[in-house]
């Protein structure tokens, strides 16, 4: 059995309400094999228990492990060729994506996440090419990545069996190109094997091989609803009853999303994917930026919750989520850092700092706008009620799992902090990654002092640097510039798709909807 004592000079240990959260000066928690078996006073723990060796030195401010609830890959799109832009046309960017090897590319951002505190992370897989057998193999190579660094991932492989490039059928999509851009479009189409069923296989094959260890879970993801049939909107809707799995929906995104939802059936987004009892504490929605009051309500009716990316839709031009409604009428919510964050990594402590900020709509209502309860749940309980930890995970209670980080008081506070600034308050509005001395998961260190415990970090950034410093490969130079030559025919298919005078601002400053 391990123990041991995690000390700190004060705790917070899980966020009460939007603006009030319980804290411990002097704090601790004991844990046994990754389970946190009591918490109180370093000094009443410690005389308890004597003999158990204490981790951290009492100058730090634990907090639980923050929970990244919506991720996707390991190099920054803009690290890989593609600048940001307007979703839609980003997608189509997106084509020029190195031939990557996916463990060390996994390890990649998972080194930022550890490093900014964050524990457990919810990896949207997507676009693998092959069959059945190679994606499963790329499935498995992102999985034993966390599995290696010591993080805990909910794993989900987004499916995808329509409309793959633009919001239009693939084969009307090509035949409207010009002659020499159909071949190659045909190829890049092609890459990608994956029937419906296949899709439907690999979640069932996943989910046997990994769903009973304690750092790795396996879920669904419906890619969009204009990526996913009828079929497959009531394959997954059964198949997330049948096994009690969670669902992570892309939806309502862009404005483009929100009137190819209207085209398709007359309705919302949320409305038509309710007609394949989608909806309920199962779904996640990741960004909902496009959600209407109705659509509100019926999230919180049904207690969905909505995953909140706040960096990817400042980036890609989506528009600002209504966050302060999803708040005032009780849905759950997460924090996710998409692609990358605002400054193109993966730093939960500078999102949290966005989310804050970027919805303080203008008045005097204190209850309008986020606070730093809501922030701190955001990242840590709200995005674990996300994924199949659920209530196991996100604050530090007994018989919760064992997932925490120190921040060094000292960075935060350093020259001077006035002692009546609430200390949350000074640690999300302060607190840098460079402050994170200890993160701690299933109470196993797996990073300390700047190392991380169980992967060499400058050996495997130099194997991912090696791997990458070849020549480009025939299929990624035909992929770079097929993607520069359909960037004018995707912005002309987009042109006139939108009546302005049927949508609403793309920005809302403002709490209602």
């Amino acid at each position: 059995m391990t123990v041991t004592l995690i000390r700190s000079r004060s705790m917070f240990t899980k966020p009460l309400s939007r603006t009030a959260w319980e804290e411990i000066a002097d704090g601790a928690v004991l844990q046994e094999d990754g389970i946190i078996t009591a918490v109180g006073t370093y000094d009443d723990l410690h005389r308890k228990h004597p003999t158990v060796p204490v981790l951290g030195t009492g100058q730090e401010i634990m907090l639980p492990g923050f929970v990244n609830g919506h991720h996707h890959v390991g190099l920054t799109p803009v690290q890989l060729g593609s600048p940001d832009m307007p979703l839609e046309l980003w997608f189509v960017t997106r084509m020029v994506t190195r031939n990557l090897n996916l463990y060390l590319d996994t390890l990649y951002s998972a080194f930022e996440m550890i490093g900014s505190g964050i524990t457990t992370v919810q990896h949207i897989h997507g676009w693998a090419p092959g069959g059945l057998t190679e994606v499963m193999a790329r499935s498995n190579d992102v999985i034993r990545a966390y599995e290696d660094i010591g993080m805990r991932v909910s794993y989900c492989f987004a499916v995808r069996d329509q409309n793959r490039l633009v919001y239009q059928a693939d084969e009307e999509f090509v035949a409207s190109l010009p002659p020499e851009l159909r071949e190659p479009m045909k190829r890049w189409f092609d890459r990608f094997q994956l029937s419906l069923d296949d899709h439907l296989d690999l979640f069932r094959d996943l989910h046997a091989q990994h769903q009973g260890k304690k750092r790795v879970k396996v879920q669904l993801a419906p890619a969009n609803l204009h990526w996913c049939s009828d079929r497959a909107l009531t394959a997954l809707s059964d198949l997330s009853a049948k096994y009690d799995a969670p669902l992570h929906m892309h939806l309502v995104e862009t404005a483009y999303q929100k009137e190819y939802a209207m085209r398709r059936g007359g309705c919302t987004a949320v409305e038509y994917i309710d007609r394949f009892g989608l909806l309920g504490p199962r779904l996640t929605l990741g960004h909902g930026v496009w959600l209407n009051e109705k659509d509100i309500g019926r999230l919180a009716e049904t207690g969905s919750c909505v995953c909140h990316n706040c960096s990817s839709n400042f980036r890609l031009r989506s528009g600002v989520a209504a966050l302060n409604r999803f708040e005032a009428v009780g849905i759950n919510t997460a924090i996710g850092l998409d692609e990358a964050g605002i400054n193109d990594d993966r730093d939960m402590l500078q999102e949290m700092r966005l989310v804050l900020r970027a919805h303080r709509v203008p008045g005097m209502g204190d209850d309008e706008v986020p606070g730093m309860g809501q922030v701190l749940r955001m990242a840590t309980t709200g995005g674990a009620r996300t994924t199949p930890y659920g209530e196991g995970l996100g604050t530090l209670e007994v018989g919760k799992g064992a997932d925490l980080s120190l921040i060094d008081w000292a960075g935060v506070t350093y020259p001077y902090l006035d002692e009546e600034m609430p200390l949350l308050d000074a640690v999300i509005q302060r607190a840098k990654s460079s402050s994170v001395r200890m993160v701690i998961c299933d109470g196993e260190v797996v990073y300390s002092e700047g190392r991380f415990t169980k992967v060499d970090r400058d050996g495997a950034l130099k194997a991912l640097h090696d791997d990458l410093a070849h020549a480009l490969s025939d299929d990624e130079v035909e992929r770079r510039q097929l993607s520069k030559a359909l960037l004018p025919h995707a912005r002309r298919f987009y042109a006139n798709y939108i009546d302005p005078a049927k949508h609403e601002p793309f920005y809302r400053p403002s709490s209602r909807v």
